[in-house]
C-alpha cells in the first residue's frame, strides 16, 4: 500500500462524509507521510497511531478484516487482482449496508452511523 493510494481513499472518504474527530492508523510510512498528516491536521483531526505490533489497538478494523477473509475472500478463487478488488468493494458495501451486527444490537453499521449523525445534528441545533 502506498501513500498515493491511501490519500486517494482518504480524500474520497472526506469528500463523502464529515471528517472524524480522531483518525487511528498503524505506523506505516503511508500514514506517517507529510502529505497524509498535513491533510488531517489541516482539518483539525487528531491523529492517533497504534503502538508497533499492537493489532489490538484497532480491534474494530482487525475484526472487519477477519470477517472479510472468512466470509468472502478465502471462499473464492480470484482470476485477477481487479476481480479481488471488486469483490472486496462489494463485501465492504454488504458489511456496512446490509449485514446485521450482533454488537450493534443486530443493526446495520450504516444505520447506526446515520442515527449518530442525526443525533449530533439535533444536539448542535439545541445548543444554539
Amino acid at each position: 500500500m502506498d501513500t498515493q493510494l491511501v490519500m486517494g481513499v482518504l480524500n474520497d472518504a472526506l469528500d463523502k462524509h464529515p471528517h472524524p474527530e480522531i483518525f487511528n492508523t498503524d505506523q506505516g510510512a503511508q500514514y506517517t507521510s507529510e502529505v497524509h498528516t498535513k491533510r488531517l491536521k489541516d482539518l483539525g483531526v487528531t491523529i492517533s497511531m497504534d503502538g508497533k505490533g499492537r493489532a489490538t489497538d484497532n480491534i474494530c478494523i482487525e475484526r472487519f478484516w477477519r470477517s472479510a477473509k472468512c466470509e468472502r475472500i478465502y471462499l473464492n478463487e480470484y482470476q485477477s487482482i481487479s476481480e479481488l478488488v471488486a469483490d472486496v468493494d462489494d463485501y465492504i458495501e454488504f458489511y456496512n449496508h446490509r449485514r446485521f451486527h450482533e454488537t450493534l444490537e443486530y443493526k446495520k453499521p450504516m444505520n447506526v452511523y446515520q442515527e449518530s449523525v442525526e443525533l449530533n445534528q439535533k444536539k448542535k441545533k439545541a445548543s444554539i
